[in-house]
């Protein structure tokens, strides 16, 4: 299979740069697969998880809050507010997390802005969770 370039960064680092032979991600509008020689594209990242298939096939997975992607003739980017390799992940806190969001939904249930804020964060949490406990 023809390998690619893929590079994964956050605000704090870079998570990943080097040859990959696929990459699955969760768009706004829906999962997109891309592989080397695909169409220059940009679109919108949700909470979701991102696949990526090494040179050796190996697939490792990651949890994605949010950020873009740009695929063109060089290379693929994958520039996310936060991603997490599932084996990174913090199952308790990701745990924690998912109760103090469901606990601030029933709390601020009259607040729309802070509603709106924990349901993300609850959405964060679980596949933070789903991510890391997925066999």
């Amino acid at each position: 299979m023809t390998l690619f370039r893929l590079k994964i960064l956050t605000p704090e680092r870079v998570l990943f740069d080097g040859e990959v032979q696929s990459v699955i991600v969760r768009t706004t509008v829906g999962d997109k697969g891309i592989l080397a020689h695909h169409e220059p594209y940009v679109a919108a990242l949700g909470i979701g998880q991102a696949k990526v298939k090494n040179g050796d096939g190996a697939e490792r997975i990651g949890a994605v809050s949010s950020g873009i992607i740009e695929v063109t003739e060089e290379k693929t980017t994958i520039l996310a507010q936060s991603f997490e390799w599932a084996d990174e992940i913090d199952v308790e806190r990701a745990q924690k997390a998912r109760e103090l969001a469901e606990e601030n939904i029933r709390r601020w249930k009259d607040d729309q802005r802070k509603l709106d804020i924990s349901e993300y964060k609850l959405k964060r949490a679980i596949n933070r969770i789903s991510t890391a406990t997925r066999k």
